[in-house]
């Protein structure tokens, strides 16, 4: 069933208390929108948080981000939306935030591309790094053309991250997912390191995706996700020493070559 705009109002304002409750966006940060037709785009605007909008606060501007209609302004980073929908014509919504654990592994240039979890191997492959641009000018999106056609979630160096769907809703749980995710990968490092699946189960997981109605497009793009084979690690044994035991092993090693 084809939605009114009116409901598409209410389907942003209530995405948009879910990620200001959530604690993904603060104070006035984020942007949510809907393609509403070839030629307009259902927006938030600018200055306004996100748990608090009302249906009437939301603006619509055309394709080329030029207010149509609406009391308020157009948010500066619009053109980051308006890229995934030239992009992506199966794409009818986007979700910007800044998911604190993703952000922070943004911030510390780092994706989150292990095969981890099947969950997020079937569902989004990965979530690649998009390099750092300048905010609400070009440099932001040009370092994500080439990522968006591949990818249904990004991460943005040292800014946050973008998710996209087929709705509004889909949008928002692809962000829910690679938040989940990071906090998951975050707690395995801090207990000695995750253990990253293997190559040949990643690929019974890629290839089951059909099964599970996922149309995702990363399947088959190198690095994404990275099995255990590729993370450098594998086969290879780990082991621990006291601080008392490394001094030791040194000093041996400094006699055997004389210069003890």
């Amino acid at each position: 069933m084809v939605k009114t705009e009116r409901e598409h109002r209410d389907d942003i304002c209530q995405v948009g208390r879910l990620v200001f409750q959530k604690g993904w966006v603060a104070a006035n940060d984020g942007n949510i929108t809907i393609r509403l037709d070839p030629e307009r785009i259902l927006a938030t605007p600018t200055g306004v948080c996100k748990g608090l909008m009302h249906p009437d606060d939301l603006i619509i501007v055309d394709m080329r981000g030029n207010k149509i209609s609406g009391r308020a302004e157009r948010t500066s980073e619009i053109a980051m939306h308006l890229k995934v929908y030239e992009l992506r014509s199966d794409i009818r919504a986007v979700v910007h935030a800044h998911p604190p654990v993703a952000t922070g592994y943004a911030t510390a240039g780092r994706s989150l591309n292990l095969a981890l979890l099947p969950e997020v191997v079937i569902g989004l492959g990965c979530v690649p790094l998009a390099a750092y641009g300048l905010p609400g000018t070009p440099a932001l999106t040009e370092p994500m053309i080439p990522l968006i056609p591949k990818y249904d979630a990004l991460m943005m160096a040292n800014h946050g991250a973008v998710c996209y769907g087929e709705d509004v809703f889909k949008a928002y749980f692809r962000m829910e997912t690679m938040e989940h995710f990071a906090r998951i990968q975050f707690v395995a490092e801090m207990l000695g390191g995750p253990k990253v699946l293997p190559r040949e189960e990643v690929d019974k997981l890629l290839d089951s995706r059909t099964r599970y109605g996922v149309k995702a497009r990363s399947s088959g793009e190198p690095g994404c996700p990275v099995a255990a084979e590729e993370t450098g690690g594998a086969g290879e044994e780990r082991f621990s020493v006291t601080r008392a035991e490394l001094i030791a092993l040194v000093d041996d090693a400094l006699k055997a070559r004389g210069l003890g």
